[in-house]
């Protein structure tokens, strides 16, 4: 298997929670929903942290193989989603799981944005179809909130 087979075959099993946890709210007793939205809205925030990382990762790597300094800007963005994972988490599921859908769309546009110029360009159409499930679960499970 090559790394980019690897890459997207990990890149969409990591909708499963999402998804999985989206249904389980619509379909569990009102006494377990807010183990569940937890659940999900960790598991957002999670996730949201690592595509700040990513930014991390990049910076790193343009820092280390260009002539020019890496721009700041990854390094800067990088932390902005785990702040704001971090903010939800302290939030009711109600306002949690919209505002991790917010950033989960602000990331990618924001990739939209920088991965060209990283050379990461080609992963952008799978970036979006992550982007969707991943917001949309977390717009649905507001909604059963």
């Amino acid at each position: 298997m090559s790394i980019d087979q690897t890459i997207t075959r990990l890149g969409y099993a990591g909708l499963v929670p999402f998804v999985l946890l989206t249904g389980l709210l619509w379909l569990v007793d009102p006494e377990l929903l807010p183990f569940v939205s937890m659940a999900l809205a960790a598991y957002a925030a999670a996730i949201v942290s690592f595509l700040g990382g990513v930014h991390w990762g990049i910076g790193f790597i343009k820092a280390r193989s260009d002539a020019t300094p890496a721009p700041r800007f990854h390094f800067w963005w990088g932390v902005v989603p785990s702040l704001m994972a971090w903010l939800a988490l302290m939030l009711p599921a109600y306002a949690a799981l919209p505002l991790l859908g917010l950033v989960v769309a602000a990331c990618y546009a924001v990739d939209r944005k920088t991965y060209p110029a990283a050379g990461l360009a080609n992963w952008l159409p799978m970036r979006l179809r992550l982007t969707v499930v991943a917001t949309l679960s977390c717009m649905l499970g507001a909604a059963a909130v």
